[in-house]
């Protein structure tokens, strides 16, 4: 029975493999973790503290800084009143630092009430082995992270508590309309029945360019509001991948792809879908559209346009980019502050789609993420949760700060869609907050257009990702010529079925 409810507590944590900063973390088993090969941007080192008593009330909010042995950083934020709540969470240091003042503001706003929060932080490795800790021993905190991937298993297993009476419905609504469906839920489709999270954010994989190289190749810049078809990309790529020394060796690409992250692009805006349409059997075996998706992608590689497989192993695409190796590179919402720091990044780039397949709907797909934060079903003050989550999620001068329109550097979009689209927007053109210009190629995956269109991944509606795994793991054989397109989706479709029956079996272990 342990064994059971732990594989239903590891399956709910791996949920989280939200976009923000791109790291998903695989559970092997309890207390142990494995990070992505290639995450695109760096987690923060913890630093091992543990909360302390709260310190004497003051008229202002009061902050102790303590330590633990579980590589978390916990700040202890007090009030006048008698309510507690533990908030748990993670993040990277930058982001901590504003999400800590929004806390800070809320304990003052609140210091009638509250005695104490705990403000919880740490990796997402660290994050995944305390959740399961916690599943465990039945000890939620009161504020944690639910993914879209998670929401079905945190509500069948009784973890997470229902918004509908907590959060009014011009919060629900000011926000992006994804996040108003992902984190919803019936008892059996995501997309309907009550509300289990506001979002943390809103991500999406774009993509970018480095105008540099297309000045030094005499080439016209994208077009933001017609993405490349497939050849035209191919063309662009071609003239792009140069030997700039003489050498005889390639040393500036067309592209660079992280399998895990940057494939799938290629293969949605070619129509491609993995699983039926009630998500419990794979497609891939006899899968037109993918099969020419994938040798497309994996052309790329194979015709030289991007490094090879020896080549990324021994420098990833993402620090090519960075060095101005590659003209074309994946760009998450996360990774605009860096691309815009002349020390990370010294070019000028911008934003564009991801090529558009023959056998697509003529728009450029790519996949959006998000996390939200949800409330322990067990929790003492859920109301005091709610407005906690509210203030995160959906303040105005909240959102203001952490898109940078206050502070001048963008750690994530505003949640809130008028806000977005309006001073965000102004703040973007008047140089105010440093982002590409192109940022409407961004509202246009979200909001979908006539050119671009973007949605969650499907294991985001799926128990687990594992069935995933097998797939983006073994393209570097195709790329490397040891297997064939045909061959490996032939191969690949049994293990990835076997890996998607036991996420069923799991999911319906918890509703049972």
């Amino acid at each position: 029975m342990r064994r059971k409810f732990l594989g239903i507590a590891m399956a709910t944590v791996m949920g989280l493999s939200t976009i923000t900063g791109c790291a998903t973390t695989t559970v092997e088993e309890a207390g142990e973790a494995e990070a992505p090969a290639e995450s695109k941007t760096e987690e923060a080192a913890g630093d091992a503290t543990e909360s302390t008593d709260a310190g004497e009330a003051t008229e202002d909010a009061g902050a102790a800084e303590a330590e633990t042995s579980d590589g978390s950083s916990s700040d202890s934020l007090t009030g006048n009143g008698d309510k507690t709540l533990h908030v748990f969470l993670y993040m990277q240091e930058h982001e901590k630092k504003i999400y800590e003042d929004l806390v800070k503001q809320f304990v003052d706003e609140h210091k009638d009430e509250i005695k104490e929060v705990v403000f919880e932080v740490t990796t997402q490795d660290e994050y995944n082995q305390k959740m399961i800790a916690n599943m465990t021993a039945n000890d939620m905190p009161d504020v944690f992270y639910v993914g879209p991937a998670a929401v079905r298993s945190y509500v069948d297993n009784g973890y997470v508590l229902p918004l509908d009476d907590y959060v009014d419905a011009d919060t629900i609504g000011s926000v992006w309309g994804t996040t108003q469906e992902i984190y919803r839920y019936d008892g059996k489709d995501i997309g309907k029945g009550s509300l289990y999270a506001l979002p943390k954010d809103l991500s999406c994989f774009a993509f970018a360019y480095n105008q540099d190289l297309f000045d030094a190749a005499g080439l016209d810049y994208p077009d933001p509001e017609k993405p490349y078809t497939y050849d035209e990309f191919v063309e662009v790529c071609e003239k792009l991948t140069i030997d700039k020394d003489g050498d005889g060796e390639i040393d500036q690409w067309g592209v660079a792809n992280a399998d895990q992250w940057g494939m799938t692009p290629f293969l949605y805006s070619n129509g491609v879908k993995f699983l039926n349409d009630d998500m419990t059997k794979v497609n891939v075996a006899n899968n037109e559209q993918l099969k020419e998706a994938l040798t497309f992608y994996t052309d790329l590689t194979k015709n030289g346009l991007t490094p090879s497989v020896e080549q990324d192993t021994a420098l990833g695409g993402y620090q090519r980019w960075l060095d101005g190796q590659v003209a074309f590179y994946a760009c998450g919402t996360w990774d605009v502050a860096a691309f815009m720091d002349d020390a990370t990044f010294p070019y000028k780039w911008n934003l564009c789609g991801w090529p558009v397949g023959p056998s697509g709907d003529g728009r450029s797909h790519t996949w959006m993420g998000s996390v939200g934060y949800g409330i322990s079903a067990k929790s003492e003050n859920p109301e005091l949760a709610a407005a906690l989550i509210t203030k995160l999620s959906t303040d105005p001068e909240g959102q203001k700060a952490v898109s940078g329109i206050s502070t001048g550097e963008s750690i994530q979009l505003p949640n809130i869609t008028d806000l977005a689209y309006g001073e965000f927007k102004d703040a973007v053109d008047s140089g105010k907050v440093p982002y590409a210009s192109n940022v409407d190629v961004i509202f246009g995956y979200f909001d979908s257009n006539d050119h671009y269109a973007a949605a969650l991944q499907e294991f985001d509606y799926t128990y687990n990702a594992e069935w995933w795994t097998p797939f983006w793991s073994g393209v570097f054989n195709i790329k490397n010529g040891d297997i064939t397109v045909e061959d490996f989706l032939q191969q690949v479709e049994p293990e990835m079925q076997e890996a998607l029956d036991e996420a069923i079996e799991l999911q319906n272990s918890a509703t049972n």
